[in-house]
């Protein structure tokens, strides 16, 4: 890792001792891996990790009163959701060497994309009578570490609920409705809703298991996607403003669709695409099928 140069006097590495995070599943303890393939909304993460801070050495390093008080905090931001927060906070006050157990859960439903993890040891308060070379601000960094999460399933990635479509105005016995809303600068996050009817059992238990999925489970996500995948694109060719020179906010549903069509039409133009829409409806189809890989499941 490389450290920043703070205008402030901070302590040597050593004086922290941060083992890496775990992710915490139904069989146990995991090393965090570098990314959750069969990862979904539905699919709350909750990590663990220990670290051990000495106090003494990092106000004395710091030229910090030995009854400064400090924070181990820890923040995550998730790419994909563009939404970030606190996740830890604990108060440290006392001398020695203090072993620090973080426990983080985070709801899957606010996450998506690279998931990162942000561990810091900051001031917890003004310090007025610190010296000149010393932090001074409440939250001045001491110490930091990130580690990241890539968040990429079979499933769409964007939020989701199951409920009964018989109480709504969707067929009931429809499996699923991709539900899109707003316009192309809206948020994603608040954009696109997968709903999947909880009458159609193949495919709520798909979701359901989309943790461990089973064969079966791929193959009714991987039909999802595809379909979810179909539905994104045409409402985005649907618009005369979708075009390559369009400049979307980060975030936006113009963003995510201009990334999507990327992702599986690399090197076409939009409206060479858009163009054979109109023209041969069912070579589009079979075009985006064969995108989008359905049925390649492993």
């Amino acid at each position: 890792m490389t450290r920043r140069v703070l205008p402030y006097r901070v302590p040597t590495e050593d004086v922290m001792t941060a083992e890496p995070w775990l992710l915490v599943t139904e069989d146990g303890e995991i090393a965090l891996p570098e990314a959750l393939p069969d990862w979904d909304y539905q699919m709350d993460l909750h990590l663990r990790r220990t670290v051990r801070v000495d106090l003494d050495r990092v106000r004395s390093q710091s030229g910090l009163p030995n009854n400064t008080a400090l924070v181990l905090a820890v923040v995550w931001t998730a790419t994909g959701s563009n939404l970030s927060g606190p996740a830890r906070h604990v108060r440290l006050t006392a001398g020695g060497t203090e072993k620090v157990e973080l426990d983080v859960r985070l709801r899957g439903a606010d996450l998506g994309g690279l998931l990162l993890l942000d561990t810091a040891l900051v001031l917890a308060e003004r310090r007025s009578d610190a010296r000149p070379s010393s932090p001074r601000r409440a939250g001045s960094v001491l110490w930091s570490d990130r580690e990241s999460l890539r968040l990429q399933g079979d499933a769409p990635q964007f939020p989701m609920a199951v409920i009964d479509f018989a109480r709504t105005s969707f067929p009931e016995t429809a499996a699923w409705h991709l539900q899109i809303s707003g316009g192309l600068e809206s948020a994603t996050m608040g954009s696109l809703l997968l709903l999947v009817n909880e009458r159609n059992t193949v495919t709520a238990t798909a979701f359901e298991n989309a943790g461990k999925p089973r064969q079966v489970d791929r193959i009714v996500l991987s039909a999802v996607y595809a379909d979810a995948a179909r539905t994104m694109v045409e409402h985005a060719l649907g618009h005369d403003d979708f075009a390559e020179d369009a400049d979307f906010a980060d975030g936006s549903l113009g963003a995510t669709l201009l990334s999507l069509f990327d992702q599986l039409f690399p090197g076409q133009s939009i409206n060479d695409i858009r163009l054979r829409r109109r023209q041969s409806p069912a070579l589009f189809a079979s075009d985006l099928q064969a995108a989008v890989k359905i049925f390649e499941v492993s």
